[in-house]
């Protein structure tokens, strides 16, 4: 198995997933730096603050990983779209328009009956 080669794909996924995790401690550590919504101080004063720091960094790193992964596949998409020259379907019967038309409906009036 390690002489195996990787595929394409898996590389260009675990390439993606390092440059999220790289975004993801950038993004918390200026949040941290910054002390946005008293974040910063609150970590430093708290026993468990590392735990946090975790927490946000593999949870933004999810994140930032997928939409590296999701922005790298979509822009690997060909641009030769050409469908706009013609119009093309083939022909179809049009799909009837129904008109909506009030139908009359006699309802007794309740303060009548009493």
């Amino acid at each position: 198995m390690p002489n195996q080669k990787k595929p394409k794909l898996i590389k260009l996924y675990i390439k993606s997933c390092a440059i999220g995790f790289v975004l993801s401690a950038i993004f918390v550590a200026v949040m941290l730096g910054f002390d946005m919504m008293g974040l910063g101080g609150l970590v430093v004063r708290s026993d468990v603050g590392f735990v946090a720091v975790l927490m946000m960094w593999i949870l933004n790193g999810v994140v930032f990983a997928g939409v590296q992964f999701a922005y790298v596949i979509m822009s690997m998409a060909d641009d030769d779209d050409d469908d706009d020259d013609e119009p093309r379907g083939g022909l179809r019967a049009r799909a009837p328009v129904f008109l909506a038309e009030p139908i009359p409906i006699r309802v007794e009036d309740a303060r009548r009956r009493r």
